[in-house]
């Protein structure tokens, strides 16, 4: 008998345990649907502000229809056309009072302030920058999901940086490492270009990457589908908007709240989710 609650008493601890490990995103608010074709979202901590990358025409065109709009944390647009005259915006970072983002073949350099373009950084054979990340030193990672490759944009130069991947999308700088989202597998390349899985068998759409917490990460993917990545490599399915065709692109994510911001792309809007 004392066996039998003993086994109990363990059995009740490692549900509890496994319940207590479960993760799930809680709608929060949605921007009125008028972005025109949103592919990723930046937190802005300092800014207390989204930006939103609008592609506004075809993902791989270069027809200057392109921007990049503001948003309130509370789901309010602020600015529809912060930043116009783009061609197929993407991934976005800040570094200092310099913005940049990914524009199909080039790194685009603007003004945190005045929303003004400085300067286009062009990358010599892109075909399709996607993401892109910053790390601590200021060195500027983008990803070409087309070439295979990631590129460097360091000091003003860009130098290629990997190359040989499946097809790269999401990257997110930690520590000296880098973090990219490769055609469904989460890879961590170091610093001496060692590549290692963090976790696979996601859809193949794989798309924005944002750390939780040291090894854990919340994973978008374009068909709709954002994962949240354990420690031990498994995952978890934390939204599943492919019935409804909601695509979940490269999301945007506020550390101190757990808010998750989602771009729906063909919807046209912005969904914030609380992580919990």
């Amino acid at each position: 008998m004392k066996t039998k609650h003993i086994l109990f008493s363990a059995l009740l601890s490692s549900l509890s345990a496994f319940t207590q490990a479960q993760h799930s995103l809680t709608q929060i608010w949605a921007t009125d649907a008028t972005l025109p074709v949103p592919e990723s979202v930046l937190y802005s901590a300092q800014g207390k502000v989204l930006y939103v990358a609008q592609i506004d025409g075809k993902a791989g065109e270069k027809d200057g229809k392109g921007g990049i709009a503001k948003v309130s944390t509370d789901g309010k647009i602020i600015a529809h056309d912060w930043v116009t005259g783009l061609n197929a915006p993407k991934g976005m970072g800040i570094v200092g009072s310099k913005f940049y983002v990914a524009d199909l073949t080039e790194v685009v350099e603007i003004d945190v302030k005045s929303g003004k373009i400085l300067k286009k950084h062009e990358v010599p054979g892109a075909k399709f920058l996607n993401d892109l990340t910053i790390d601590s030193e200021g060195n500027i990672y983008v990803s070409d999901s087309d070439t295979k490759k990631v590129h460097l944009l360091k000091d003003g130069q860009v130098s290629t940086y990997y190359e040989d991947l499946t097809r790269p999308n999401g990257l997110l700088a930690v520590g000296s490492d880098l973090l990219i989202a490769d055609s469904g597998t989460l890879k961590r390349l170091s610093a001496t270009k060692e590549i290692t899985v963090v976790a696979e068998g996601m859809d193949k759409s794989t798309d924005g990457i944002e750390q939780v917490r040291p090894g854990e990460y919340i994973v978008s993917s374009w068909a709709g589908v954002v994962y949240y990545v354990k420690s031990d490599g498994t995952t978890e399915k934390l939204l599943d908007t492919s019935a409804d065709k909601t695509n979940s692109a490269d999301i945007g994510y506020d550390s101190v709240k757990k808010i998750v911001y989602i771009p729906t792309f063909m919807k046209n809007s912005v969904v914030a989710y609380q992580l919990k």
